[in-house]
C-alpha cells in the first residue's frame, strides 16, 4: 500500500511539473467580428493544442480596452504575447510593457512602425507584404482586361474603376490601394478613378458605398477594386441588386484574403479573383516564434523554418486565387 501511495504521489508531482512547465501565451485580436482575424484566431487555437495554453481576448477595435487586456495578461504572468493591435501606433507602448517583463511580443496583421520593433530584441511582426497583395489583385485585373477587350466598355483604352478601401491609416489598405493599379498600367492601360471610399473592411458598409457608386456612375464603371473580400462581397451584393451577374451583365470585382465566402463567390463566377492572405501559416509562425523565444532559444532556419527579415519581420507570401486556379487545385487553396 505504501508503495502504491508513493507511486501515486510521484505521478501527481510529475503531472504538476508538466502543468507548471506549460507555456501560456496571451493573445489579443483587434476585433473578432473581422472575418480574417476571426479565422486566424481559430487557426491559432487549433495550432496551439498540445503546444501552449492560450488566453485570448477580443479587443473590440478599442485600443484602450486592449491596453487593459495586456495589463491583465501580464498579471497572469503569460510567457509571451501575440498582439493584433487596434491601433498600430500603440505598438511602441505595448512593446515597452513586454520589455519590462522580459517576455517576447509578436504582432500580427497590423504592422508596427519599424522603429518601434527596434526598441526590443524580442519584438517581431508576422504578416504579409501588403504591396504584394495589391500587385497580385492588379495582375488578375490586367489579365482579364487583356483577354476581354469588351471589358473596356467605351473602347478608350482606359480602365475606369471604383475602389473600396479598408480602414484609413491601416498599412494594408494603403499599400493594396497604391499597388493594385501598377499591373494595369504596366499592361498598357490608362486608369481613371471614378470614385473611392472606405468600407472599413465591412460587407454591409461596402454594399451601401457600392450602391452610391452605381447611382453616380452607372455603367461607366468598368471594374471594382476592393482591399479585402468582405468589401468585395458587399460590392457584389449591390451589383446583383442592380442586375449584374445575370445574362451578359458582368462586372469584374477583385478582393483580398481568400475567405470561404469569397471562394464560393469565385466558384459561382461573381468574384473575378482574390489573393490568399495565408492566416494559417501566419498563425503557425507567430506561435512557433512566441514559443521559441519564451524558451530562450534563438529562431533559426532549423528550429523555426521561416525566414526572418531585418531581424524583426517574418513575411508570409500571398498567392493569387482565381476560378481557374481553384479548379486546377481541386477546389482548395
Amino acid at each position: 500500500m505504501k508503495r502504491i501511495l508513493c507511486l501515486a504521489l510521484a505521478l501527481f508531482l510529475c503531472a504538476q511539473g508538466a502543468f507548471a512547465a506549460e507555456l501560456t501565451v496571451g493573445v489579443c485580436i483587434y476585433d473578432n467580428t473581422d472575418a480574417f482575424m476571426s479565422s486566424m484566431r481559430l487557426d491559432l487555437e487549433s495550432y496551439a493544442q498540445g503546444k501552449a495554453k492560450l488566453i485570448v481576448y477580443d479587443s473590440m477595435n478599442d485600443q484602450n480596452l486592449q491596453n487593459d487586456q495586456v495589463d491583465s495578461l501580464l498579471r497572469e504572468n503569460v510567457d509571451a504575447l501575440i498582439l493584433n493591435p487596434a491601433d498600430r501606433m500603440a505598438a511602441g507602448y505595448l512593446i515597452e510593457k513586454a520589455k519590462q517583463r522580459g517576455i517576447p511580443v509578436i504582432f500580427i496583421n497590423r504592422e508596427p512602425m519599424p522603429e518601434d520593433l527596434l526598441l526590443y530584441e524580442k519584438a517581431y511582426y508576422v504578416g504579409a507584404d501588403a504591396s504584394q497583395s495589391g500587385r497580385l489583385s492588379g495582375e488578375i485585373l490586367a489579365d482579364y482586361f487583356l483577354s476581354h477587350p469588351e471589358a473596356d466598355k467605351n473602347g478608350d483604352g482606359t480602365v475606369q474603376y471604383v475602389l473600396l478601401r479598408g480602414e484609413p491609416g491601416h498599412q494594408d489598405a494603403e499599400l493594396r490601394t497604391q499597388y493594385a493599379l501598377k499591373p494595369l498600367q504596366s499592361a498598357g492601360f490608362r486608369v481613371e478613378k471614378l470614385q473611392e471610399d472606405t468600407g472599413m473592411w465591412q460587407r454591409q458598409l461596402a454594399q451601401d458605398k457600392m450602391g452610391t457608386f452605381l447611382s453616380a456612375w452607372g455603367d461607366r464603371i468598368e471594374c471594382v477594386i476592393c482591399n479585402n473580400d468582405e468589401m468585395a462581397l458587399g460590392a457584389i451584393d449591390a451589383l446583383k441588386a442592380a442586375g449584374y451577374f445575370t445574362g451578359s451583365a458582368y462586372m469584374p470585382v477583385v478582393g483580398v484574403d481568400a475567405t470561404a465566402p469569397a471562394l464560393e463567390a469565385l466558384q459561382q463566377g461573381s468574384l473575378l479573383g482574390t489573393v490568399l492572405n495565408d492566416g494559417k501559416n501566419q498563425a503557425q509562425a507567430a506561435l512557433d516564434l512566441a514559443i521559441l523565444l519564451s524558451r530562450g532559444e534563438t529562431p533559426t532556419a532549423q528550429n523555426f523554418g521561416y525566414p526572418i527579415t531585418n531581424g524583426h519581420f517574418v513575411w508570409i507570401p500571398y498567392r493569387s486565387v482565381t476560378r481557374e486556379i481553384l479548379s486546377a487545385q481541386g477546389g482548395g487553396t
